[in-house]
């Protein structure tokens, strides 16, 4: 007799946790478009997002969680609009060509979570330095929860042209990486600007020009890369996937250049004139200046000529400020240490920023320059619960940044969350 088959039950629906409540009560919540600070404000977090702000005391629902920070400021957690997660402090030599890439990878999701203890809950990684397509992993293994880091945007691999990226020197027999992906004419580029969005480009960086820099800071051979008709094809290119460029120049011929093509930002600029930066303004182009990059090696290596580095770049600097460019944070962390970062918006402090300008950088800024301002830069109901807590007023002492004591990033702490209790006061 043949046995009769019982039809299986269909599965149980499986019930979805309510999203997680909790209540910041802070000492002081920073209004980063204002400067305001609200004493005792209340940041309520509902699952990744923010869901109200209200004033001290107020009543909250039951069993919220309370996450106490009224010993700090509150703010919206920072962006980094430009690091290095594949670049360690060191011999760039020995990165590329004696660290494996699992190895790099590794390197790199410490260095991400470093930046996120450091107070930045949002990056944009521009180029990998020789570990291909590392960073769009590492952004997605961040984003699926596998590692702490920030939420990524990332340059994969960057574009330059023949002899124009290290590695360089070695005999020409013997075949060695690049730190970049070498392109040469307008249809190689077109095809390299694809394989880099094909494979998970959220930007696509080039350099417009490059230099040979030696080590006590004489920079040697500084000469754009790419010929107008190049940088025309990788910009016109990229938009037709709608991302956007992001350019590396120190002098005016590559920045004019590329702002002619119609990049996005403009990265260094270490010695660009009024001229450039009146062409900035006029395309509403980013200049996102790395300042800490420069001051890290002439700290490290006090010479005049990283002297003359550091004093153009401050002067660039201010001419930018004066002319009222949008500036954007971004550090160039990576060849120095993350926790080093937020040291950016000193500088720009030390250069006559005024320190919520600094902070408005970091957050409105940057955001606006990802297209991401509907969803980080500021503490407001819908936005991404991405917040920080800092001893002291960073609006009057901008070094309070580097005194992080509380990241949450998407409704999770992450750095020494104080103690949850329930809500009541």
């Amino acid at each position: 007799m043949t046995p009769t088959l019982l039809a299986e039950a269909p599965p149980a629906k499986k019930q979805e946790a309510p999203p997680r409540v909790s209540a910041l009560r802070c000492g002081r919540l920073l209004d980063v478009r204002t400067g305001t600070l609200r004493e005792g404000a209340i940041v309520v977090v509902r699952g990744d997002r923010i869901e109200e702000v209200l004033e001290r005391g107020a009543k909250l629902p039951e069993g919220v969680s309370l996450i106490d920070l009224s010993a700090f400021t509150v703010l919206p957690g920072l962006v980094d609009a430009h690091t290095h997660t594949f670049l360690q402090p060191g011999d760039y030599d020995v990165q590329l060509l004696k660290q494996s890439l699992p190895r790099r990878t590794l390197q790199a999701a410490a260095q991400a979570r470093a930046l996120l203890v450091a107070g930045f809950t949002t990056i944009r990684d521009l180029e990998t330095e020789g570990a291909m397509f590392g960073d769009a992993d590492l952004r997605d293994a961040i984003a699926d929860g596998l590692v702490a880091g920030p939420r990524m945007q990332v340059a994969t691999r960057a574009i330059s042209t023949t002899g124009n990226y290290a590695l360089l020197g070695y005999a020409h027999e013997v075949a060695v990486p690049k730190g970049v992906q070498i392109a040469d004419g307008p249809w190689e580029i077109r095809k390299a600007v694809r394989e880099q969005i094909e494979n998970g480009a959220d930007w696509i960086k080039f350099y417009g020009d490059y230099r040979t820099f030696l080590p006590t800071g004489e920079i040697l051979d500084l000469r754009v890369t790419m010929t107008q008709e190049e940088m025309d094809a990788l910009v016109d290119e990229a938009a037709r996937r709608h991302r956007p460029a992001a350019a590396h120049c120190y002098g005016n011929d590559a920045a004019r250049a590329a702002i002619r093509a119609g990049v996005r930002s403009v990265e260094h600029g270490l010695f660009l004139d009024e001229t450039t930066f009146k062409m900035m303004l006029d395309k509403g182009v980013y200049y996102c200046p790395t300042l800490t990059a420069y001051r890290t090696s002439y700290d490290a290596t006090p010479t005049p000529a990283w002297k003359k580095v550091v004093d153009a770049h401050r002067d660039a600097f201010q001419r930018a400020l004066r002319m009222k460019l949008k500036i954007a944070s971004g550090s160039d962390a990576g060849d120095f240490p993350p926790e080093n970062a937020a040291r950016e918006l000193e500088l720009m402090v030390d250069y006559g920023l005024p320190p919520l300008k600094a902070i408005q950088a970091a957050t409105l800024v940057d955001a606006e320059l990802l297209g991401w301002q509907d969803r980080i830069g500021a503490v407001e109901p819908g936005k991404m619960a991405d917040l920080i807590a800092v001893e002291g007023n960073p609006v009057q002492d901008i070094s309070a940044l580097r005194r992080v004591r509380f990241v949450m990033k998407g409704g999770e702490a992450f750095l020494s969350p104080p103690a949850v209790t329930n809500s009541s006061f």
